[in-house]
């Protein structure tokens, strides 16, 4: 179903809401009375037929209060661990307790990266999301930050909200912020205009992105929602930034129509949006002007066209796909391991296999294991 306007949010089928840490927690304290106020848009929109999935954050922050724990938890990676270990039973219950009160079920669902960047376990994901939606529960997903390393991890819970709505097949996004929407330029900067409609994630609207977040308490910022934009657009899925601060922020949105929504203007197969909705490449080709071109028309990568490898990984690795002047092109599942595609670099397919020791494989990359920028 095509949603084009915040006033329409209630038709869609199934939405996923994602809740900020610092709409959900004041000075270390669950701001209760605006969650029973969220949980009561939550309500409306089930009764309306729409089914729920939400993504939390909080767990560090309620954590780190609790253990009184320096910077909200986030002062070093073991402070964050830490507290999200003893947040996430405090959020659970959180969870649990508003949404009982209004005669929803939650289910607690703790995802890390790996979970939805591995095929298996992304399917097995996507298997309990929609058994819970069968059951009536509403699941309410965060990022494992108990176990999350540094390297491995989403790192904010805009990119999970949108990968986690691909795996769900949801339809469509809400990403409640501090802030109306993605602005021109800084929302605090004299003639700043909201932008109400976005046609495509292109480089000129995440130049208008911001880096951080204006809290202190969260890890997103507009760049990370502008990231989930495109993943969601990949799957073509409605992706919306709308202001949660005030009481019932769902409700006023399908009033005012306030916010930026995100209009996908593609939608790849369910393996090629996985693909490109992944976050952890290893490693990195670079191809010459010959491969954009032929790339840009639908090619597959061959080792003709490569000029550098970066980075160290086995066969079926997920590498980002660079052009000459550093361009990021795109990413995909490669056929050799980075020692193999040295060897091959720059070679037509006839002098590979002198260098192999094998018959060379139809690519380095292979078109159906590709996925552009």
């Amino acid at each position: 179903m095509t949603i084009t306007s915040l006033r329409d949010v209630s038709n869609a089928k199934r939405l996923v809401v994602k809740i900020g840490s610092a709409l959900l927690v004041n000075d270390g304290q669950p701001a209760r009375s605006w969650l029973d106020a969220l949980t009561l848009d939550l309500k409306d929109l089930r009764e309306n037929g729409t089914e729920i999935i939400l993504v939390s954050s909080g767990a560090i922050a309620l954590g780190a209060a609790r253990l009184g724990l320096p910077n909200g938890g986030r002062a070093s990676l073991a402070d964050a661990q830490a507290a999200a270990s003893v947040g996430q039973v405090a959020l659970a219950q959180l969870w649990a307790g508003a949404l009982d009160r209004h005669g929803l079920i939650a289910a607690q669902m703790l995802v890390t990266l790996d979970d939805l960047e591995d095929r298996r376990r992304y399917l097995n994901a996507s298997a309990t999301l929609e058994r819970l939606m069968e059951t009536g529960a509403v699941p309410v997903v965060n990022e494992n930050d108990s176990v999350a390393t540094e390297e491995i991890r989403f790192g904010d819970n805009d990119r999970l909200a949108a990968r986690v709505a691909q795996a769900a097949g949801a339809d469509a996004v809400l990403l409640l912020s501090d802030v109306d929407g993605l602005y021109d330029r800084d929302p605090s900067a004299d003639g700043a205009q909201l932008i109400e409609l976005v046609e495509g994630v292109t480089p000129e609207i995440i130049a208008m992105a911001s880096e951080g977040s204006s809290s202190g308490l969260g890890s997103g910022g507009m760049k990370a929602k502008l990231q989930a934009a495109r993943i969601a657009e990949r799957a073509g899925i409605m992706l919306a930034i709308i202001n949660g601060i005030e009481q019932r922020p769902i409700h006023t949105v399908r009033l005012t129509g306030r916010g930026t929504i995100f209009v996908p203007v593609r939608a790849d197969n369910a393996r090629k949006s996985w693909l490109g909705g992944r976050l952890a490449p290893e490693g990195v080709l670079s191809v010459d002007e010959g491969c954009v071109a032929a790339l840009g028309k639908g090619a597959s990568l061959l080792a003709a066209g490569l000029i550098e490898v970066a980075g160290e990984f086995e066969r079926g690795a997920l590498v980002s796909l660079h052009g000459p002047k550093g361009e990021r092109l795109g990413q995909g599942l490669v056929e050799y391991s980075a020692a193999e595609c040295r060897a091959i670099l720059g070679l037509s397919q006839g002098d590979q296999e002198a260098k192999l020791g094998y018959a060379p494989r139809a690519a380095v990359v292979h078109r159906d294991h590709m996925v552009r920028a």
